[in-house]
């Protein structure tokens, strides 16, 4: 079984953690630290844990920001001296982010510092919520860092729905502000970087989905194929959907005489084994057609209704008279995000967006 997540953050870390503070200041209270940090910590999940640490930091840093924000600054890793890096991070972020507000410019300057070693994301975003302008003036020319850690920060952090952390209503009314930092990064040379640009666009798109669509039309014209992925990855929802303007910019267009037979082989299916089903589709048409072709489940809820959620499964083109056959297995195994429940279940077939062939099925639980 795997390792708990919330085992990232452990007693022996804490313990760390003090010895390098208490390196950097003889006056850290090395005892009460670790003592307020581990208080219960088995009890607690991962983002609890993290938290009492950054209390712990609250209760034994010195009161004055300036002077904590130093010594949290010279435990991390510089010039090739080792530092804190990784988990132990995430509560320092916290710190500055729950501490550091009243003194703005150095707060996001240590952020800055700290995101190469474990991303300060969380940590910049009640900055950002603060006082908005401000901070994506500073942000804003973090897109042009030599580090790309830095550079994926100024998208990560101002990701309006970013998961796990606060969101950031301003943002998810209007984005237009961060459009010019995630416009500067469409061609990043750090796949990392342009995957978190994919992933503010797409959040984006959650609450505005022909701003998207239209900021993708004007970017995808010659665009290189790492562009062309970024874009396609950050219009996955709308394709999802079936936004017309987001299908035209890959080039699908509305159907016109595809027509869909689903098969399912396993209408009775065993939790932990797999919903096995076959899809015949053709072009019925004069003229060959682009089509995505994906597909729906509709989970059973403890209240009884249906939800669906849809899964990729292949793009091709269809000419005039073309018959294609395709065959699935998707498993109804256990995962973290979703609970199951017995009963009726339905698979729908989506091509370009549109249903076009769906069946029911049972699924049994132990």
């Amino acid at each position: 079984m795997a390792e708990p997540l919330k085992n990232l953050l452990h007693p022996a870390l804490v313990k760390t953690m003090a010895s390098q503070i208490a390196a950097s200041d003889d006056t850290f209270d090395t005892a009460r630290f670790v003592e307020v940090a581990t208080r219960d910590m088995q009890q607690l999940e991962l983002m609890q844990r993290s938290l009492q640490i950054r209390d712990a930091l609250g209760e034994t840093l010195p009161g004055d920001f300036s002077k904590a924000a130093a010594i949290l600054s010279a435990i991390l890793p510089k010039n090739g001296r080792a530092g804190m890096t990784g988990w132990a991070l995430l509560p320092v972020s916290q710190f500055v982010a729950q501490k550091g507000l009243g003194h703005f410019d150095l707060s996001l300057e240590l952020l800055k510092q700290l995101t190469p070693h474990f991303t300060a994301e969380f940590g910049i975003r009640p900055f950002i919520h603060a006082d908005q302008d401000r901070a994506l003036a500073t942000i804003g020319r973090w897109t042009a860092d030599a580090n790309h850690h830095v550079r994926r920060l100024a998208s990560e952090g101002t990701r309006p729905r970013l998961p796990w952390a606060m969101r950031l209503p301003a943002l998810m009314r209007d984005p237009q502000p961060i459009l010019p930092i995630l416009t500067t990064l469409l061609d990043d040379p750090e796949d990392y970087v342009r995957r978190s640009v994919a992933n503010s666009l797409n959040d984006i798109a959650k609450d505005h989905p022909d701003l998207v669509a239209e900021f993708v039309g004007r970017h995808i014209g010659e665009a290189s194929p790492e562009r062309r992925q970024l874009l396609r990855h950050a219009s996955r929802t709308l394709l999802k959907k079936g936004h017309a303007a987001a299908l035209a910019n890959f080039g699908f267009a509305p159907l016109s005489g595809i027509g869909a037979a689903l098969s399912i082989q396993t209408e009775s299916v065993d939790f932990g084994d797999s919903l096995a089903f076959t899809l015949a589709i053709v072009n019925d048409g004069i003229a060959p057609q682009q089509v995505m072709v994906d597909y729906a489940i509709h989970h059973r809820k403890a209240n009884g209704s249906l939800a669906p959620k849809v899964f990729k499964w292949k793009s091709l083109m269809l000419k005039p008279g073309e018959t294609v056959e395709m065959a699935r297995r998707h498993a109804m195994r256990a995962i973290t995000t979703r609970q199951y429940y017995p009963g009726s279940h339905r698979l729908e077939v989506l091509v370009n967006g549109e249903v076009l062939a769906g069946a029911d099925f049972q699924l049994v639980m132990p």
